[in-house]
């Protein structure tokens, strides 16, 4: 497991999601959140481009933005996570639970995070070598779910994904039950943000502050 891509995860709080079709709209979204503070994205595998805007998003982050993480999310099987690794991936996230993909990063030494939605799955997911554990799709599970999993399983490491809010409010629902850090894609990253790059960075500055204020986190 890669202990410097773990550590930046669990001191981010927060790793915002994003997928667009063209290299312009990511590379203004990667800037922002630079920014704004973030050292952890999650560009996601949603699109037909997203292979062919991987590398030179990543070449960008070498270049531009030192310090910062970036890796790929609804990553689906093992020829992704391999494909994605070998293109510069610092870690693989994924909706569902496949020991195939935990092999591939386990054998190319790049930490992965599972998605998961039952305690059967998230038992699995530790069983397979998983740190953190994505919760999935969080807007369903809810803060509740993440309470009750660490009843019966304390010590887990969980992020939600999918629904989170960058509110105070919903933000502070999912760390008083337990979480380390959240996902956070549309609710985060809309459409006027991308035509507003400077929009997003002051939200981004919002939304780690509400954070720190929860979880006394330092940068």
């Amino acid at each position: 497991m890669n202990r410097t891509t773990a550590q930046a995860i669990k001191n981010s709080g927060m790793i915002p999601v994003f997928y667009f079709h063209d290299i312009d709209s990511n590379i203004s979204v990667v800037n922002a959140c630079f920014k704004g503070g973030v050292r952890v994205v999650e560009f996601v595998n949603r699109g037909d481009a997203a292979m062919i805007n991987f590398p030179v998003l990543k070449d960008h982050v070498r270049k531009y933005c030192p310090g910062m993480i970036i890796g790929v999310g609804s990553v689906l099987n093992r020829q992704q996570a391999e494909k994605f690794i070998q293109l510069g991936a610092d870690f693989i996230v994924s909706p569902i639970l496949s020991k195939e993909i935990a092999l591939a990063c386990i054998d190319r030494e790049t930490y992965w995070i599972p998605g998961c939605a039952t305690p059967t799955e998230i038992a699995r997911a530790r069983a397979l070598g998983a740190d953190i554990i994505k919760i999935f799709p969080g807007n369903v599970l809810g803060p509740g779910f993440i309470k009750s999993v660490l009843g019966p399983m304390p010590g887990l490491k969980l992020m939600p994904s999918g629904g989170v809010e960058p509110t105070k409010e919903n933000l502070k629902a999912w760390f008083d039950a337990g979480v380390i850090c959240v996902g956070m894609g549309s609710k985060l990253i809309d459409k006027e943000m991308i035509t507003n790059p400077e929009l997003l960075t002051k939200k981004i500055k919002e939304v780690i502050e509400i954070i720190r204020s929860l979880t006394d986190k330092d940068e």
